[in-house]
């Protein structure tokens, strides 16, 4: 399940939290190894060479060891030039942070989630077609856990989506046409394929994915949204 040493894996932190009076506890996504939980010891003196780096989206590579669930960091490298998240951006990261949180168990890997995730930050880095990434990645993390979304076919008559027929959506059962139905067949499979080039199926996968992730949290609250939420709401 676990590795004893581990050398030069790339990696990003997902969150930090002190331990101690001098050191912090690292929750990380890593390329090979998932989710990872680091012991970075004494990080937080005066004279630590490392604390600027142990920040989330910085491209790293990281060396540790350890037998137990929590491992030791013994390096930390920058892996890659990189630009800080600018405005919003930023909150959307944190945001792409819990999400990692939430779907991914400890010490499971997902290389192509860590792919993904570095391609959300590409684009969330050029401050651009925020709202496109995050659907993006949200979808890409739901296939990759194995909660991907059914956007093809009416779950009642099993036959494939009608662009103009009107679909209820559930996380469970995937659409079922209704007259009412929130969704068009047309939108759904542009969903499917990440074509969020026109402003309807922009807002409609919005809607979709809160629906799924909110169904999939039980009633855990993320933090991040509520965040952006005020933040849009006082400007």
């Amino acid at each position: 399940m676990t590795a004893n040493v581990v050398h030069l894996q790339p990696a990003y932190i997902v969150s930090q939290r002190h331990y101690k009076e001098t050191s912090l506890i690292l929750d990380v996504l890593t390329r090979d190894y998932g989710r990872v939980s680091l012991l970075a010891k004494g990080v937080r003196k005066t004279k630590s060479k490392t604390a600027g780096l142990l920040q989330p989206f910085i491209p790293l590579t990281l060396s540790y060891l350890g037998k137990t669930e929590l491992k030791t960091l013994t390096n930390v490298e920058l892996r890659q030039a990189f630009k800080p998240l600018p405005g919003m951006a930023l909150y959307c990261g944190f945001y792409i942070n819990e999400l990692v949180g939430y779907f991914l168990h400890p010490y499971d890997p997902h290389p192509e989630v860590f792919s993904h995730y570095h391609d959300c930050l590409a684009l969330l880095m050029t401050g651009l077609n925020i709202e496109q990434a995050l659907r993006t990645f949200e979808l890409d993390l739901m296939d990759a856990v194995g909660l991907g979304l059914q956007l093809e076919y009416d779950f009642n008559t099993e036959q494939p989506l009608q662009p103009l027929s009107h679909y209820h959506f559930t996380a469970e059962q995937g659409p079922i046409a209704a007259v009412e139905g929130r969704f068009t067949g047309k939108t759904l499979l542009a969903i499917k394929r990440r074509d969020f080039s026109h402003p309807q199926v922009l807002i409609d996968a919005k809607i979709l994915m809160r629906t799924v992730i909110d169904v999939y949290l039980q009633g855990k609250p993320l933090k991040s949204r509520a965040v952006i939420h005020n933040i849009i709401n006082y400007l």
